[in-house]
């Protein structure tokens, strides 16, 4: 039986010109070293593959195109070298990660990453893998969870949320399994990388899978045993490095992502499993 969070806060739009690369990311001074793409250029995001890519190549590309710049997607399958590549310009922005990932990438790497658009949620979700429903988690059941600091709290936010665990600060973004104050079922986590997380469902009971991740694996969201709402604090953002917000082609692939036939696309290709907040 599924189960639908709903979550008040939704940042829909942030403050600073930044693409959603920052989440991974090395030192560096806040503008030095990230290449200001020319106007009517090239543009270079890093991605990880869908629904991000698939986003950017098949709705945003195109408008781009109208306007002179060619659009190239670099597609990466974890969560660190995209940020590093947007802080050392390798890569103009990026495009996979939402707020409090980024916010805190930059505290613990030092980098100096900011978001110039909110795109769209990817509602978290548990899905089954030994265990067919929550009601039937044995005692000691195995739990993957995403083993980064706020994708691992978000999803102990949600099993708190279904009613399986209860966390010291019930509003910790960054909380980790040693924060459980009360787990009744004496659920054991398993925690690895956000990719590698579908890999695992069917050695676990039940897995905490990112939307992005779950959209990967063809897993079908209406399975899902227990899901965020659309209103989620955990939007996804285009990421730059700080100091190039306000480049012409920055604008540019931001305005271009606002566009009605983005929405339209992310609305209609994923049918809910991605929402568009813009």
């Amino acid at each position: 039986m599924k189960k639908v969070l709903k979550i008040t806060s939704i940042a829909v739009l942030t403050g600073a010109l930044a693409f959603v690369l920052a989440a991974c990311g090395g030192g560096g001074s806040a503008a030095s070293s990230a290449a200001a793409p020319a106007e009517g250029g090239k543009i270079v995001v890093a991605a990880t593959p869908a629904p991000h890519a698939d986003i950017l190549r098949d709705a945003v590309a195109p408008i781009l195109a109208e306007q002179g710049y060619e659009l190239e997607v670099k597609e990466f399958t974890d969560y660190v070298l995209p940020n590093t590549a947007t802080e050392e310009g390798e890569v103009d922005a990026n495009f996979f990660q939402h707020d409090p990932y980024l916010n805190n990438f930059n505290e613990e790497q030092g980098t100096h990453l900011v978001s110039v658009l909110g795109v769209h949620v990817e509602p978290m979700s548990v899905y089954a893998g030994k265990t067919a429903s929550l009601d039937d988690l044995p005692n000691g059941a195995h739990v993957a969870v995403p083993n980064d600091a706020t994708n691992e709290g978000r999803a102990l936010l949600l099993l708190q949320t279904a009613g399986l665990i209860t966390l010291s600060d019930p509003e910790n973004l960054e909380a980790t399994p040693k924060d459980i104050k009360e787990n009744p079922k004496n659920l054991q986590f398993v925690e690895v990388e956000a990719a590698t997380v579908p890999t695992v469902l069917p050695d676990v009971d039940v897995a905490v899978i990112n939307g992005n991740y779950a959209i990967s694996a063809n897993l079908d969201s209406n399975l899902a045993l227990f899901t965020e709402g659309a209103e989620s604090p955990y939007v996804n953002v285009i990421v730059v490095k700080e100091g190039n917000e306000n480049n012409p082609a920055i604008q540019a692939l931001v305005e271009a992502t606002l566009s009605d036939s983005v929405r339209e696309y992310i609305n209609e290709k994923y049918n809910g499993e991605v929402v568009a907040v813009f």
